[in-house]
């Protein structure tokens, strides 16, 4: 290989101060060039070892200066960890350590090597171009928004379904939500924390087509013609029914919930299995085997848990029996339905026609 000069603490060849090696041969030929004698690859000088030290020498001072400015304190141990995906990179990955650990020893005669268990892990990666970082800071991982279709998140105001709806988009599954809201019972400001945690889920997943539903009317009338102890699933399988709604309505591929196996009495397996007797489309559980504290240390990483315990109920706190079925018989429910039969669609067409949507983006 041929080369026509290196240029040091560079700044028009690429972005901050770098060091450039200007190698013969170049095949472009681009109009108006400012190197044309690049051209020639037989041109310039022969790359030898006095000219792959010199660019060693740039990057040991840059090492050097690295470790020096990000450990302040270098009562310290360390270990370069090199890998040269560009193989045609002059030295070997066990060389770069070896030399770049040397130079940082004799800069810093305090830093000691620890192969094992280092204190810094400097890593060197060999591209196009040459990196040095020495800190790993993680990513959500996952998969892009969208690759997955869509699916709707039953979003209440507590902890657990923003967690849901975080979780199933990181597969790379947009969002729509629906919310039930149930005025006078519920606040403005119940309504508004909702809002405030589908926007801070849509900072991860994009923005996100909020529904809301008035809810009371059913809620009220479930109230007076069923019984008390099934209250909360039969007025959860309404919810799941609107849902679904919405959800064909718009493409969704399924439904988003929170729940989690035996964290209420609603989500017994048997509560979950009325739940889903009246849905086509899958509903998707992420959380079903976590464990509260697993759910909320979700939540505070993502930044919804403040918000979701604010004290502001919402349409499943309000009209709770004292002691809730937890193994409902969907014979029994179907038949406790049936008291509903004479209004229950017309209220629930009312509701799907008063949606109010709302879209929110982080």
């Amino acid at each position: 290989m041929r080369y026509h000069n290196i240029t040091k603490d560079d700044m028009l060849n690429g972005e901050g101060l770098r060091t450039v090696l200007w190698v013969a041969g170049c095949s472009h030929h681009c109009p108006q060039c400012h190197n044309p004698v690049t051209w020639d690859i037989n041109g310039g000088l022969v790359f030898d070892e006095q000219a792959k030290e010199e660019l060693f020498e740039e990057l040991k001072k840059d090492v050097i200066a690295y470790m020096d400015e990000v450990y302040p304190d270098k009562n310290i141990t360390f270990k370069v960890e090199s890998r040269r995906a560009k193989k045609t990179y002059p030295k070997k990955s066990m060389e770069i350590n070896y030399d770049l650990g040397e130079a940082i020893l004799y800069a810093f005669p305090e830093i000691r090597v620890d192969v094992h268990h280092p204190d810094v892990l400097l890593h060197v990666e060999v591209r196009e171009e040459i990196y040095i970082y020495s800190e790993i800071i993680p990513g959500p991982g996952g998969m892009p928004i969208g690759t997955n279709g869509t699916a709707m998140l039953l979003l209440s105001g507590g902890i657990d379904s923003p967690v849901a709806g975080y979780m199933i988009s990181k597969r790379g599954v947009g969002l729509e939500a629906t919310y039930f809201h149930a005025p006078p019972y519920t606040s403005e400001r119940a309504k508004q924390k909702v809002v405030d945690l589908a926007k801070q889920v849509s900072k991860y997943t994009g923005p996100i087509k909020l529904h809301v539903v008035n809810f009371t009317d059913i809620q009220l009338y479930i109230y007076e013609k069923c019984p008390h102890d099934e209250l909360t699933i039969i007025m959860r399988r309404y919810m799941m029914r609107i849902a679904e709604h919405f959800a064909k309505e718009d493409g969704c591929l399924g439904l988003i919930t929170g729940e989690s196996i035996g964290q209420v009495a609603s989500q017994t397996m048997q509560s979950l299995m009325a739940t889903n007797d009246v849905c086509t489309l899958p509903v998707y559980r992420p959380l079903i085997g976590f464990d509260k504290q697993e759910i909320v240390d979700i939540s505070e990483k993502i930044g919804t848990y403040e918000t979701s315990i604010l004290p502001y109920e919402d349409c499943c706190t309000i009209f709770v029996a004292k002691h809730p079925v937890t193994k409902p018989n969907l014979n029994v429910i179907h038949n406790d339905e049936r008291k509903l039969s004479e209004k229950i669609d017309a209220l629930m067409q009312e509701a799907i026609d008063t949606v109010e949507v709302i879209h929110i983006e982080g």
